[in-house]
């Protein structure tokens, strides 16, 4: 037996609420929360049914612009936008500055639909736009030294190959992987001159999990074999259209990045992530066109955080905490992601450290007809 039209509406429009990226309640005239989608129950920290035993004046905080919004909305029954409303609180988290939309419901008079677009995504996209020239001004230095770095990486080569005919096979895994992360780095080098041109990358649809899995394997094997790293990956993600070399280049340097971040802590972890977000799209400039970024990679590390005052930095040439650093990685991986049309960012909170990428999908790949990659990550 069919359901009622009725019935099947309402779940479809439950459906899409759910599906969408931002906060959405819905107030009825008593000021009680009667609706709260899964990105509501995220932000305020609790379940809708929960949400539905509280007026939403107890929600946020004291005196918030919300409520005298709630009641404009209602007294003059149009919707109202407001920009940058901070509703930071113990409850809600530090930084929670949000753009709402409130809107009266036409069939239920009193009750308004409000809609959370929180700033700190588009912050961080307005910052990221800033960034993507940033490494333009080390290419100098870099040419410069393209020369020198091949010299020992030829030697380094070399003695891999001598050393393989003389080990275990346990251990001539590790001198193949010499081999390859040697000739990766020629390679890098020979074409150093795109973190300064516009020049075309070869690029082609990249299973992201086998190059995170392969950047796993350099930092377990190396600067990183004493920090336990675990992974969370989505199997359904469609390809990134991408050069595999530069994309384990941009992972590697964040990789090495928490390691460092970690450093002799012995509970030292680092996560890999990988999600689909179809909620980010980012403006072109000089267009009307709008590119989404839905595949999310992430690094995450408990290290003890950036320095708020850095944050806004930290895509900059020459800009680092580290007492020998160069100041020049970060702004690599910004010219790279940035090359691809992605964006990156950080979040870092004491003792919690996210890099965030922002990918498109590979060209003429829709997420319903995208062949799954294969992952050996936990779910």
């Amino acid at each position: 037996m069919s359901q009622p039209q009725e019935t099947r509406d309402n779940g479809l429009a439950l459906t899409v609420l759910n599906a969408i990226q931002n906060p959405v309640i819905l107030v009825d005239a008593e000021g009680f929360v009667t609706f709260a989608n899964w990105e509501a129950e995220s932000f305020f920290g609790a379940s809708a049914s929960h949400l539905a035993r509280h007026q939403v004046a107890s929600l946020i905080p004291f005196g918030s612009p919300l409520l005298a919004l709630i009641d404009q909305v209602r007294e003059r029954r149009a919707p109202v936008n407001e920009y940058r409303v901070d509703l930071s609180s113990p409850r809600l988290g530090e930084d929670k500055l949000v753009d709402l939309y409130v809107a009266p419901v036409v069939s239920d008079p009193g009750s308004v639909v409000v809609v959370f677009q929180e700033r700190s995504m588009a912050d961080k996209i307005d910052r990221q736009l800033t960034h993507r020239a940033a490494a333009r001004s080390v290419t100098g230095l870099a040419s410069m030294l393209a020369h020198e770095i091949k010299n020992p990486l030829s030697g380094i080569r070399g003695a891999a190959q001598l050393l393989e005919s003389s080990v275990t096979d346990e251990d001539r895994a590790l001198t193949r992987l010499i081999c390859d992360e040697t000739d990766r780095i020629v390679s890098l080098v020979d074409r150093m001159e795109v973190f300064s041109d516009e020049r075309p990358v070869d690029r082609q649809p990249i299973n992201i999990h086998s190059v995170l899995d392969h950047v796993k394997a350099i930092a377990k094997a190396g600067f990183a074999r004493d920090i336990k790293i675990t992974e969370s990956y989505d199997p359904s993600l469609p390809p990134v259209y991408a050069n595999r070399d530069q994309l384990v280049q941009v992972f590697l340097n964040l990789v090495k990045n928490a390691a460092e971040a970690i450093g002799d802590r012995a509970d030292g972890e680092i996560q890999l992530t990988t999600a689909y977000r179809p909620g980010i799209r980012l403006s072109v400039a000089g267009s009307r066109e709008k590119i989404s970024l839905p595949l999310e990679f992430c690094v995450h590390d408990n290290g003890p955080g950036v320095p708020a005052d850095l944050l806004p930095h930290l895509f900059d040439p020459f800009i680092t905490t580290k007492t020998n650093g160069s100041g020049l990685g970060l702004a690599l991986v910004a010219k790279i992601i940035g090359g691809h049309g992605g964006i990156v960012e950080c979040d870092s909170q004491s003792n919690r450290t996210t890099f965030r990428v922002l990918m498109p999908v590979s060209r003429g790949v829709a997420l319903e007809d995208a062949t799954p990659a294969n992952s050996t990550g936990s779910l």
